[in-house]
């Protein structure tokens, strides 16, 4: 089959649906408590600690992409408590260890977007990304396509890492 001919074949993902025909509108920051209390296996939420949390990312770039926030709503580091700033790095560095050992990843993207202009899209609630990768996974699709394929459904990964979260609250 040539590359043309390859070209032309649908490549199916309808649950980013919702998110093109909503990701634009304005919403509520999806770190800060719901005011109607919604399950956390809904919002993703793998752990809960004193000051900051976990959960997975609904649009992940790979499998296991997580993000760390803090309860506080804060787009500045430097604006929060200490103990809040130091459960944050305990959470980021315990979950490239949850990751690393469930994924058995070759490494790892570890970062955060601070203020809009650096690329945050809840600029006002500071956030760490954990993206697992493996050495070849930038394909053509992401490279060329700027479409990303991920090879497990976001429940599945979910229930994959909750056990090892699970552990944390102990």
């Amino acid at each position: 089959m040539s590359a043309a001919e390859d070209a032309r074949r649908p490549l199916w993902a309808p649950w980013r649906i919702e998110y093109v025909e909503h990701g634009h509108e304005a919403r509520r920051c999806i770190f800060c408590e719901p005011e109607e209390p919604v399950p956390d296996r809904q919002r993703l939420i793998l752990y809960r600690g004193k000051s900051a949390f976990v959960l997975m990312n609904r649009y992940p770039y790979s499998p296991g992409h997580l993000m760390v926030a803090p309860f506080a709503h804060s787009g500045r580091i430097h604006a929060l408590e200490p103990d809040t700033q130091a459960e944050l790095m305990t959470l980021v560095a315990q979950a490239t260890r949850i990751l690393e050992a469930t994924y058995n990843c070759d490494g790892l993207n570890v970062g955060a977007n601070l203020g809009a202009a650096a690329g945050a899209g809840f600029a006002d609630h500071l956030h760490f990304h954990l993206v697992p990768r493996w050495r070849g996974d930038v394909n053509f699709m992401t490279a060329v396509g700027e479409i990303r394929v991920i090879p497990t459904h976001i429940e599945r990964s979910f229930d994959e890492l909750l056990p090892a979260f699970a552990e944390l609250a102990r």
